[in-house]
C-alpha cells in the first residue's frame, strides 16, 4: 500500500499495519488474525494500534517477537509513515505556548498536540499520520510552517489533557487576579509585605494547580519542589536525580496565592510573609502516603518556598540498596552496635545523610532499646521513634534537647547536626554516661570531622575517648538500565582517574546515553558513595590539636577505607554510574 497518499485524510486501519508487521516477519499469520479479532472491539477506536496490539499482547499473554515493546512498536510504526519519532517530555515543553496554537477540544478532535513552537516552524505530535485537516486550519491561522512528528496516542491524549487542563487553571486565576492591578509582593512595594494576598487561596483553579503541581512532581521522581517568585513571571522548578530542571512560569500574583494555598496545607502562618517559616504535609499518591517538607523565606519579589518529597519506602532499604559493599555494610553495622559512642555522618546538604541514618535508626529501634532524636526540623515522622524538634524561639536547641533526653532513660540518641562547642560537648557527655549518639558534621570528608571538632574547642582526649567512627557520603547518578553503553577508556586515562591508587581497568566500562526512560539524560535515579572508617589506636594517636586529616585519612586507608572517588570507581567497574558522573562528584581523590 503506498505511504504517499496523504490527501485521503483517513486512519490507519488494522488490517493495513497488521500486513506490515507481518511483512517485516514482526509476527506470524497466525498472531494476525487474532490481532485482527481482537481489535475489532474497537471499530470505533480512540486507541492507537499501537495500544490495540501492546493491549493484545498483555492480555492474552502471547509470545510475540522479543522486540515487541511499545517503544520498538512505535519507532517501527514512525519510520513505516515517513515522520520522526517524537518522545512527549512535559518538563521541555513551554506549555503556555503550545498550548495557544489550538484549543482542546481541536487537539482532541484530531488527537492532536503542539509541542514546539519556533519563529517560523510549529512543531506537531500526531498519531494519525494521514490525516491533516488540521494542517490547513492551523497554517492559515498562524500564518507558519508545521512539522509533523510521530508520538504514541495515548501520550498524546494524556497530554492533551495534563497540559490544557493546567493552562485554563493558569489562565482562569490570573484573569481573577487582574482586578487587583498586579500588585506584587516584593521589595519594590514593600507596604504590601505582610497582607494576605488578594487572590482567593482557595479558589478552585488555585486548588486545582497546587493538585496538579504535586502529582506532577510525583510523576516525575522529583524530590524537591521550588517555587521561585520574580517580578512579572515566577518558576516553578524540579530537582530531578539531583538536578534542576524549569518546569513552568507562572504570574507573580497567581504564584502568591499557590504559595499562599501550600502555606495552609502546611499549616504554616500565610499572613506572616516576612520571615522564613517551615511546615508539613502529607498528601496521597496512588494510595500511597507521601510526606513533604516545606520552607519559606522572604525574597525581593516575594516568598520563595521549598518543598522536599521524601520518599515512604526510604526507611524499608537496606545497606545494600542504598550503595554500601560488603566491607562499608560491616564497620558501619559494627559501629553502630556499639553501647555507647559517637558515630558521625558528614557530607554538603543533599548528599542522603538523613537516609543513612533513618535507616540505620529503623534497624536499631527494636522494642528493648529506648530510642529518642533531636532534630531541626524533624525529617521523616517515624513511630518507632521518640523525635524532637528543635524550637529556638522558646530556647530549644540542640544542647538543651540533648540535656532533655539524657533524663528521658535513651538508650540511643540521634542528633540533628552538632553546629557548635555546646552541642559538640552535650553530645560527648551522653557517650560518656554510656549512650550510642549518632549526629551529623558538616565536612567534605570523613577524616576532616576530626579536625572540625577540634576546631570547634572539643578537647582532643575527649574525641579519642568517644568517637567510633565517621562516614562521608555523596549522591551518584545511576546509569539507565535501558540505555547505557559500552565505552572504551584507554590504560592512561583510567589510571588518571583512579590515581594514586592502582586497580586494573575492568573488561566493561559503560557510559550515559539516553533514552526516553531516562528524559535523554542517560541516568535513573541515585545511590550512594560512601567513605568510612573506625577510630583506631592508631589513630587516635594523631588526635592532637595540631593534627593532619590528610595523614588520617592515609592510615584510614591502610585500614580499608575506600575513598569517595575510589567508591565511585567501584560502581563504574560494576556497571553502575559513569567516570564521567564520578568526577563530577568527586573531583579530588583523598589519598593524592
Amino acid at each position: 500500500m503506498p505511504l504517499d497518499n496523504l490527501s485521503s485524510e483517513r486512519k490507519l486501519t488494522v488490517d493495513e499495519v497488521l500486513s506490515w508487521l507481518n511483512r517485516d516477519q514482526l509476527i506470524s499469520m497466525a498472531e494476525e488474525e487474532a490481532i485482527r479479532v481482537y481489535s475489532g472491539r474497537w471499530e470505533n477506536r480512540d486507541k492507537g494500534i499501537v495500544d490495540i496490539v501492546c493491549d493484545f499482547q498483555a492480555e492474552k499473554d502471547t509470545r510475540l517477537n522479543k522486540n515487541f515493546s511499545r517503544e520498538k512498536l512505535s519507532e517501527w510504526l514512525a519510520s513505516k509513515v515517513s515522520l520522526p519519532l517524537f518522545h512527549i517530555d512535559p518538563l521541555k515543553i513551554d506549555v503556555a505556548a503550545v498550548t495557544s496554537i489550538c484549543t482542546q477540544p481541536y487537539a482532541e478532535r484530531f488527537n492532536i498536540l503542539p509541542v514546539k513552537v519556533a519563529d517560523n516552524v510549529i512543531t506537531v505530535a500526531v498519531s494519525e499520520p494521514f490525516i491533516r485537516e488540521w494542517e490547513k486550519d492551523l497554517k492559515h491561522l498562524h500564518n507558519k510552517e508545521f512539522k509533523r512528528v510521530f508520538a504514541d496516542a495515548k501520550n498524546i491524549k494524556r497530554y492533551i489533557t495534563e497540559l490544557y487542563d493546567f493552562s485554563k487553571s493558569v489562565r482562569s486565576a490570573s484573569k481573577k487576579s487582574e482586578k487587583y492591578n498586579g500588585q506584587l509582593n516584593n521589595l519594590e512595594q514593600l507596604v504590601e509585605l505582610g497582607k494576605k494576598s488578594d487572590l482567593e487561596v482557595n479558589n478552585q483553579h488555585i486548588v486545582n494547580l497546587v493538585s496538579w503541581l504535586f502529582q506532577y512532581a510525583f510523576d516525575q521522581r522529583a524530590s524537591d519542589i521550588h517555587l521561585e517568585p520574580r517580578r512579572d513571571q515566577s518558576n516553578v522548578r524540579f530537582r530531578i536525580d539531583g538536578v534542576m530542571h524549569q518546569v513552568y512560569q507562572i504570574p507573580t500574583a497567581v504564584m502568591g496565592a499557590v504559595i499562599s494555598r501550600i502555606k495552609i496545607l502546611g499549616r504554616m502562618d500565610i499572613a506572616e510573609k516576612r520571615r522564613p517559616q517551615d511546615g508539613r504535609l502529607k498528601t496521597l499518591n496512588n494510595e500511597q502516603e507521601i510526606e513533604l517538607r516545606l520552607s519559606s523565606m522572604p525574597t525581593a519579589f516575594g516568598e520563595k518556598v521549598v518543598m522536599r518529597i521524601f520518599d515512604p519506602e526510604v526507611l524499608l532499604k537496606d545497606f545494600k540498596a542504598l550503595g554500601f559493599n560488603k566491607w562499608e555494610r560491616q564497620v558501619w553495622s559494627d559501629m553502630s552496635q556499639q553501647a555507647h559512642g559517637i558515630i558521625l555522618v558528614t557530607g554538603p546538604t543533599g548528599s542522603g545523610k538523613t537516609t543513612t541514618l533513618y535507616s540505620t535508626l529503623k534497624h536499631l529501634a527494636t522494642p528493648e532499646v529506648n530510642l529518642c532524636t533531636v532534630e531541626d526540623p524533624i525529617e521523616l515522622i517515624e513511630p518507632s521513634f521518640n523525635q524532637m524538634q528543635v524550637d529556638n524561639k522558646i530556647g530549644l536547641n540542640f544542647a538543651t534537647g540533648i540535656r532533655t533526653l539524657m533524663r528521658q532513660d535513651p538508650d540511643i540518641i540521634m542528633v540533628g547536626e552538632i553546629r557548635d562547642l555546646e552541642t559538640a560537648e552535650m553530645a560527648i557527655q551522653a557517650s560518656l554516661t554510656g549512650h550510642l549518639v549518632l549526629s551529623t558534621l558538616h565536612t567534605n570528608d570523613a577524616p576532616s570531622a576530626i579536625t572540625r571538632l577540634l576546631e570547634l574547642g572539643v578537647k582532643p582526649y575527649l574525641v579519642k575517648l568517644t568517637l567510633l567512627g565517621v562516614m562521608a557520603q555523596r549522591l551518584i547518578r545511576t546509569l539507565c538500565p535501558h540505555c547505557k553503553r559500552q565505552h572504551d577508556v584507554t590504560d592512561d586515562q583510567w589510571q588518571g582517574v583512579v590515581e594514586p591508587f592502582s586497580i586494573k581497568k575492568p573488561a566493561l566500562i559503560f557510559q550515559a546515553k539516553g533514552c526516553v526512560e531516562c528524559r535523554n539524560t542517560g541516568y535513573l535515579g541515585r545511590i550512594g558513595i560512601y567513605e568510612v572508617f573506625k577510630s583506631t589506636s592508631l589513630i587516635q594517636k594523631q588526635m592532637t590539636e595540631n593534627c593532619d586529616a590528610r595523614h588520617i585519612a592515609k592510615l584510614a586507608i591502610k585500614d580499608g577505607m575506600k575513598t569517595l572517588r575510589m567508591s565511585g570507581v567501584e560502581k563504574v567497574m560494576e556497571g553502575i554510574t559513569s567516570i564521567e558522573e564520578v568526577l563530577r562528584v568527586a573531583p579530588e581523590n583523598l589519598g593524592q
